[in-house]
């Protein structure tokens, strides 16, 4: 017959309270797994499910442009002022009453056009006084001279004539060939004074406000002149660029290549007039490290005023056949440039770019990117790998531009051409569910929630 064993202090027998204790830190145990490491694991998954029905069910909304392959222009940028090539202050040359005004004030006149006219009889009346004093001088050397020669022939003769009557008549006939010598530049000073009395233009630009009026008393001697000529055609820019791109100008200019430079208004808005660079000055500016520029434009509408400051950009090089898009494109990332494709089944890929010299609103990609394919420009902030995208409403760019199909995974190239300012190849595009369709883009320098570039 078995015994039990001693009973406990509580009445029990021990193997059971131990049996209890056992089951309570089991229990405890396996509520601490599902906490730590069943529910996260379950709760993640339930969350990727919904993230992943939610992004099948909503797609992102983004604004794309084709990259395409052309030529891009690299310029040096500098503010200039304009400077006419010659500016002169018309100063009356005699002293008299100014009797007509030819001009008018802001005219355009070309070279050797009669801008004013001084009274001309006082310098008349001296000319005929010359003219007159000359005649009589040249009747006494012709008097002088017939003298001369009877002189000689007499003597020549042995009739009763000395040599030094000779001799005195041949004085007498070179005092007056000098006294008539003295009178012709009397005639041709007087003859000057006339031609100063009527003003006319010495080179063809632009009139400034009047500064002496019709009736007044001139001098030549009064210091601000009668008004003043501005040249503007042809004109030039004097601008600044850095110091460090001096040998990549001076190597274009040794190559025997003429440089291009622009003209822009303050805004870099408009452009004024296409001129050439004609000079670059002796030395650097230790105050500004930077160095002068003088460049020439023809200026043939007039579009450059003289001391108009403008923004001067040079063409210094050309990249030919290069793959371009819009700089908002590009995404810095902490190891490297990256930009979003949208692929043909509409998502996107992270695709890491070599980037090259950046234009206006627009990048070189070096490596990592063909023509024709389809980057997003606008709401890069919402996606990621693989995410999927779709069309957000956007307004016409007002040109007259009409939409056409371009295919996430087109492989067509965009036809090859000079880039300018304005993004030519780029093009806003939405991608829907089964369709990708493009839209222009809005203006040069505004991208759909972008900003200005």
């Amino acid at each position: 017959m078995p015994v039990d064993g001693p009973p406990s202090d509580n009445g029990h027998p021990p193997g059971k309270s131990f049996l209890w204790l056992w089951l309570l830190m089991g229990c405890v145990a396996v509520g601490l797994l599902v906490y730590f490491v069943v529910l996260p694991r379950f709760l993640k998954a339930g969350a990727a499910a919904i993230a992943a029905a939610g992004q099948g069910a909503r797609a992102i909304p983004v604004v794309t442009a084709v990259s395409r392959q052309g030529d891009m222009d690299l310029y040096l940028n500098g503010l200039g002022s304009v400077t006419a090539l010659n500016t002169v202050t018309i100063h009356s040359r005699v002293d008299g009453e100014l009797v007509k005004v030819a001009y008018s004030e802001g005219q355009v006149v070309k070279e050797g056009q009669l801008l004013a006219q001084i009274d001309p009889r006082p310098y008349q009346a001296q000319l005929a006084q010359a003219q007159g004093q000359l005649l009589k001088d040249q009747a006494s050397l012709q008097n002088a001279q017939t003298d001369l020669k009877r002189y000689k022939d007499l003597y020549a003769q042995g009739v009763s004539v000395t040599q030094q009557q000779v001799d005195t008549q041949q004085a007498l006939v070179t005092q007056n060939q000098g006294a008539v010598k003295t009178d012709e530049g009397q005639v041709a000073n007087a003859t000057l004074q006339v031609g100063y009395c009527n003003i006319a233009a010495p080179l063809a630009g632009r009139i400034g406000l009047r500064l002496v009026d019709q009736g007044n008393l001139v001098h030549a001697s009064d210091p601000n002149g009668l008004l003043v000529i501005t040249q503007l055609q042809p004109i030039s820019v004097v601008f600044t660029i850095p110091q460090d791109s001096i040998s990549r100008v001076q190597n274009k200019l040794a190559a025997g290549n003429g440089l291009v430079v622009d003209a822009y208004d303050t805004d870099l808005k408009k452009k004024l007039a296409t001129g050439k660079l004609v000079a670059i000055d002796n030395q650097v500016d230790q105050n500004t490290l930077t160095v002068r520029m003088k460049a020439q434009f023809p200026n043939d509408n007039y579009a450059l005023f003289p001391n108009e400051f403008v923004n001067a950009r040079l063409l210094v090089d050309t990249l030919h056949d290069a793959v371009i898009v819009p700089a908002a494109a590009v995404q810095r990332g902490p190891d490297a440039n990256f930009v979003y494709v949208v692929k043909a089944d509409q998502t996107v890929e992270m695709k890491n770019v070599v980037t090259g010299p950046a234009e206006a609103d627009d990048i070189v990609i070096r490596s990592g990117l063909a023509p024709g394919e389809v980057v997003v420009t606008d709401g890069v902030d919402k996606l990621q790998q693989g995410a999927k995208v779709t069309t957000r409403a956007q307004k016409p760019n007002g040109n007259g531009a009409t939409t056409r199909p371009a295919g996430a995974g087109a492989t067509t190239q965009p036809g090859k051409g000079r880039r300018s300012r304005n993004y030519s190849g780029g093009e806003a595009a939405t991608v829907d569910a089964g369709n990708a369709t493009t839209r222009p883009s809005p203006g040069p320098n505004t991208q759909p929630g972008g900003g200005a570039q």
